[in-house]
């Protein structure tokens, strides 16, 4: 069943798909700036929870209604936080990729009661890498792209960083070009991509609170991709879980790894949902982190 949810200064649309337990509770699937159909293969291999998904503010479904152009992960805490809320069903279980663990990690640093386990994939939390000055710098750049030269030029320079593998370099080179990853190489003028317009900077230059998340009553468990290895996204989760005092859990695939076909790619969907469930069915002992 498919909701909306009004927060302040957005409309949320989200989905409910019930499942046949009736003592597990809800488990939410949150991206960003990736919205709740990159989602849809992964509900479908987990049919005994209640999995709900929701598409995050600006993004497909849901609109702002505040006229800004930048979204912050404080904004997508919040309205996580008021989603379930709506649900009226207690703390929930959050599985957060990408954008949508660094969202879930504020969410949790917050409010800790609403969420009973969270499993945050590949967070990318820049802050927290040793080399952190010059990843910071890069995604600037991306970012500075996309801002003068548009789309094509921006994406182009987001898919090299986040594949770049190792210590991002001072100079990663010059700009790659567009065409080689099928982008187009104009510019239409437009500047409201949600990733490189409303969330790339918010998202990676966020200070976490590692405090308030190591106190937190919440289990929190930092995951990364089997094949992601070396990647930004990769090394910030281990970065993560080494300030948190955890081990990481290996999931299948890489970054992706719980794709079905969604934005025409596939991943290892359902050996990920079974790693998930073991994940969330796990005591809070080392036990999770094998591969």
């Amino acid at each position: 069943m498919t909701h909306t949810l009004q927060t302040p200064g957005a409309v949320l649309t989200y989905d409910v798909r019930p499942g046949t337990s009736a003592t597990e509770p809800p488990l939410l699937l949150v991206g960003s700036p990736m919205g709740a159909a990159g989602f849809g293969t992964l509900a479908g291999h987990v049919p005994d929870r209640t999995v709900v998904t929701v598409d995050p503010r600006g993004v497909e479904r849901s609109r702002r209604t505040d006229g800004a152009t930048e979204t912050t992960p404080e904004e997508h805490a919040d309205d996580l936080s008021r989603l379930i809320a709506s649900l009226d069903a207690g703390p929930v279980d959050v599985f957060g990729s990408s954008g949508g663990a660094v969202n879930a990690l504020v969410l949790v640093a917050r409010r800790p009661d609403q969420v009973r386990t969270l499993v945050a994939h590949e967070p990318p939390a820049l802050q927290l890498l040793p080399d952190r000055e010059a990843a910071l710098a890069a995604t600037r750049a991306v970012h500075a792209a996309y801002v003068d030269r548009g789309f094509g030029a921006g994406m182009a320079g987001f898919i090299r960083l986040v594949g770049h593998r190792g210590p991002v370099p001072a100079d990663l080179g010059p700009a790659p070009d567009p065409a080689a990853f099928g982008l187009p190489a104009g510019d239409d003028g437009s500047r409201d991509d949600a990733l490189l317009g409303h969330n790339l900077l918010t998202c990676t230059h966020h200070e976490h609170d590692l405090d308030a998340l190591r106190a937190a009553s919440t289990r929190v468990v930092v995951a990364v991709g089997a094949g992601s290895a070396g990647e930004l996204a990769h090394r910030c989760g281990l970065a993560l879980a080494e300030r948190l005092g955890s081990a990481p859990a290996v999931f299948p695939g890489d970054h992706g790894g719980f794709l079905g076909g969604e934005y025409g790619m596939t991943g290892e969907p359902e050996a990920f949902a079974a790693r998930l469930r073991e994940v969330l069915a796990a005591d809070r002992t080392p036990a999770v982190a094998g591969g």
